[in-house]
């Protein structure tokens, strides 16, 4: 594992991010392109990206390995549904904000940051435990995360759950199962729409630091107190956990990495379709994606000596 390839990714989207902030000080994107974007990546490209993660054809599992991957990622989300209730009482997060570090607890960069990163620093068939993860972020995102955003004004029902993002994410295991080849002409282009989503995000993810206090969200002291807990504590816990009762390293460390990721862009971006305040969001996002550089780049370097 490369120190450079991991400060390498990140770099990438740094440069991203600063396109985003740069057509935002153009006047390219404004609010009203923002959100149209948003709703492209969130219900068309995000969920190609999962799918096209399988048919690249270079996760090769047994369904032994991934009955126990889905296992896995069935306890790691349940796990984060619990810490998301506790974890801003912890931090006496006020009221009406609480449900924002719900959302920042649960659906973190699982996608925009830990497909590419993984694929940078981890073994080939590491990556089964990525899209795991990403397809229990969109099954919960679209039920439970869009309940908590809403506050309760939105509830679980048929028609969230029959999602695009959702529908894609069920797709992907069924085709990872059955090993599933479609022709050139379908995963061709499924790839080419979720090749666009990092781009994307990342851009819009520029675009809200740019319309955002910066400075104010490195001075906020819970969001240090979240990247402790949340980004260092948990996956390091994990690590360890996982690694001693199960005793695959790989394992151990594709879900710890899937721990370690930032704050996810999919909160802020359906906070921006349901005109929300995104400036906590954005904050967060901000602080936790910049710290994420190190404690991604000094977690994986401690893991592969222990």
């Amino acid at each position: 594992m490369s120190t450079a390839i991991v400060l390498q990714q990140m770099g990438v989207i740094i440069i991203l991010v600063a396109i985003g902030i740069y057509l935002h000080k153009k006047k390219v994107v404004d609010g009203n392109v923002s959100q149209k974007i948003s709703t492209i990546v969130m219900d068309i490209c995000n969920p190609a990206l999962i799918l096209a993660s399988i048919l690249s054809g270079n996760v090769d599992v047994d369904h032994g390995d991934l009955l126990m991957a889905i296992l896995l990622g069935f306890i790691f989300y349940l796990g984060l549904v619990f810490m998301g209730l506790l974890l801003p009482i912890i931090l006496q997060v006020d009221k009406e904000k609480r449900r924002f570090y719900n959302l920042m607890t649960v659906y973190t960069n699982v996608g925009f940051i830990g497909i590419p990163v993984a694929r940078a620093i981890l073994p080939d068939n590491a990556i089964i435990y990525v899209i795991v993860c990403n397809v229990m972020y969109s099954l919960l995102f679209y039920t439970h995360g869009i309940t908590v955003l809403s506050n309760g004004r939105e509830k679980m029902s048929l028609k969230n759950v029959i999602s695009p993002g959702t529908i894609m994410a069920v797709l992907a295991l069924v085709v990872c199962w059955f090993k599933i080849t479609p022709p050139p002409l379908i995963s061709n282009s499924i790839s080419y729409v979720g090749n666009a989503t990092v781009f994307l995000s990342m851009a819009l993810l520029g675009v809200s630091i740019a319309r955002s206090d910066v400075k104010k969200g490195f001075k906020e002291i819970r969001i240090w107190l979240y990247i402790l807990i949340r980004m260092v504590l948990l996956p390091t816990a994990m690590f360890i956990v996982i690694r001693r009762f199960s005793g695959n390293e790989i394992m151990a460390l594709g879900f710890s990495l899937m721990a370690m990721m930032p704050v996810g862009n999919l909160p802020l971006i359906q906070s921006e379709k349901m005109g929300e305040d995104t400036e906590l969001l954005s904050n967060a996002i901000t602080v936790t994606t910049i710290v994420s550089m190190a404690t991604i780049t000094l977690l994986m370097m401690a893991f592969s000596v222990i």
